[in-house]
């Protein structure tokens, strides 16, 4: 498996997201809309074996498949760089700025956005052949989720508000830990078997996910769910992608890099001084 030391990975978080804000407009809105395309095909790909085969545990342990394949691949999702970029400033690299980790941010949830969005209009047509007829089983379930998970929230009122922002707390406290756990291994099974984990959990207990949700959500408008485009965005995207930004940064990338990276060698690299 290869495995890393916490010192080593700890420096790879940094020069990861140092990477991230150097990145070309172009690079970073394509590896994010294949990022956004990709998980969103596996989101379905989830919804489907559930709803075939009535066990939510066996869509929940295929899933992470899409996490694994976007990131061997090189690809970003906003939740990883909500958690990697910040590093690279808070890490006093020459010439990382929050400029240029919120213009990193901004482009990569266009991209994100964009990829999911091309899968929901596909994957919408396949469901109702078209357009042509009622949406089958998996688009009626698809349809169903954006509700509960939309007007359930508002209707609950402020604890439901509550509710979502710690689900999307959580959801980035698993996810980040995969992005990370890629980087504990040099083998590819060994970041496969590494990444696997945490997605599982994050998406059996049906935490919140931006970019799931991105394609979730328009999917399930497309689809005949009851809630609109702004019931969306103030009930669900926008305090989920408030509570990812949380989860990630706070419990994956602060906790790992104030523990770990004041250890590692190329801590000397970055600020210029030996390591402790």
């Amino acid at each position: 498996m290869a495995y890393v030391q916490p010192a080593e990975f700890a420096a790879k978080m940094v020069e990861a997201g140092e990477s991230k804000i150097l990145m070309s407009t172009k690079d970073t809105l394509i590896r994010a809309y294949m990022a956004g395309a990709i998980l969103a095909l596996a989101a379905a790909f989830a919804v489907t074996i559930t709803v075939n085969t009535g066990n939510p545990l066996i869509g929940s342990l295929l899933f992470p498949v899409g996490f694994c394949m976007l990131y061997l691949m090189g690809f970003d999702l906003l939740t990883g760089v909500f958690t990697l970029a910040p590093l690279a400033v808070i890490a006093k690299r020459p010439g990382m700025t929050w400029g240029g980790v919120l213009r990193n941010w901004g482009l990569v949830f266009v991209g994100n956005f964009a990829g999911a969005m091309t899968t929901a209009v596909f994957m919408a047509i396949i469901f109702t052949m078209g357009f042509t007829t009622e949406p089958n089983a998996v688009g009626q379930k698809i349809g169903v989720i954006g509700e509960s998970r939309t007007l359930g929230y508002a209707a609950a009122g402020a604890g439901g508000m509550l509710t979502l922002f710690v689900r999307a707390v959580m959801c980035n406290w698993m996810v980040s830990t995969g992005v990370v756990a890629a980087m504990m291994s040099n083998s590819v099974s060994g970041k496969i078997m590494a990444m696997w984990m945490p997605i599982l959990v994050f998406f059996y207990l049906g935490f919140e996910h931006s970019i799931v949700n991105m394609f979730l959500f328009p999917s399930g408008i497309m689809l005949g769910g009851q809630f609109t485009w702004s019931d969306y965005f103030l009930y669900n995207e926008i305090p989920t992608v408030i509570g990812n930004l949380v989860g990630g940064l706070t419990f994956v990338g602060g906790m790992i890099y104030s523990t770990h990276y004041k250890t590692s060698p190329k801590r000397s690299v970055a600020v210029g001084q030996p390591a402790e």
